[in-house]
């Protein structure tokens, strides 16, 4: 008898250990995220660094080598001679600029009209699966590159391009939560009692879109930020004067065999990113359920 307590003990501890050594890496992606939002936002504060001047007596020098004005280059200088850590730096402070201004319009957009289509449901649902099937007729970067293509290179057209499509995402979940917040009993009991429409959407449906809103905006951030560096790559996202991972990436893939720093020190900054931003969305989504993110 003493042994199956003992064993049963031991599995509890055991099961306790797991259990906090799963806490402990799930806080791992927030460790992460808050240390880019440091260096996006106290790292340009603490770097001088102008995008747009060159020096040729500092090019193609290898991570920390020594500058020409005596400083270091821990990151190595690109084509031209620029700081690859300033560029990762200020790149980190654009690209989390970008995906926060993005997925807050998307965010506001997108929940708007989804509550009010899935609410009142009729000719507003209808309007809006019909515009939804329209947008998805195109493809979402084809579009987008279509509309950064066709004005001057800015951050707002950027963002305005970017949104264009991500709006979807967060209309279709908070049409589904609206749809059955709908159909409660409170909800009724409000409409009785004659309250107006709109104090109904605003505090009997709009914050039950809260959770399954969030576990998507981290997932549209990804995104996000991986489109905006696809179009800084391309030449037709950010201008010669922003600083975004994109550019460096596209700067350095000629000289990927001699100077590999270029793009790959700014690829791994960005696919960190990405990584811990999608483990985050995952843990989210577990937690507040994968039912109304389909």
């Amino acid at each position: 008898m003493s042994v199956l307590v003992d064993a049963r003990s031991g599995q509890q501890v055991a099961a306790r250990r797991a259990h906090a050594t799963r806490r402990w890496l799930g806080r791992i992606p927030y460790v992460v995220l808050a240390l880019y939002a440091v260096i996006g936002g106290v790292g340009p504060l603490l770097i001088d660094y102008d995008p747009v001047h060159v020096s040729l007596d500092d090019r193609l020098l290898r991570p920390g080598s020594h500058l020409s004005t005596g400083a270091t280059a821990w990151f190595g200088t690109d084509g031209v001679g620029r700081d690859v850590l300033a560029q990762v730096v200020y790149g980190a402070r654009t690209s989390v600029l970008i995906g926060v201004c993005t997925v807050a319009v998307s965010c506001l957009v997108g929940v708007a009209i989804g509550t009010v289509a899935g609410y009142f449901r009729g000719w507003p649902d209808m309007v809006l699966a019909r515009g939804i099937d329209i947008l998805l007729a195109f493809p979402a970067i084809l579009l987008t590159i279509v509309i950064a293509g066709a004005f001057e290179r800015s951050v707002l057209v950027v963002v305005v391009a970017l949104s264009a499509t991500a709006w979807i995402s967060f209309a279709r979940v908070t049409r589904s939560v609206a749809l059955s917040i709908r159909e409660r009993a409170w909800v009724d009991a409000a409409r009785v009692l004659g309250v107006r429409p709109v104090s109904i959407l605003l505090r009997h449906i709009v914050p039950f879109t809260a959770g399954p809103v969030v576990a998507l905006a981290t997932l549209e951030f990804a995104l996000v930020v991986l489109a905006e560096a696809g179009l800084s790559f391309l030449g037709i996202g950010l201008p010669n004067s922003a600083v975004s991972w994109g550019q460096t990436i596209a700067n350095g893939k000629q000289y990927l065999e001699s100077a590999w720093w270029i793009s790959a020190l700014p690829g791994i900054a960005l696919s960190l990113l990405i990584i811990n931003i999608g483990i985050l969305g995952d843990q989210l989504t577990a937690r507040y359920g994968r039912g109304h993110l389909r």
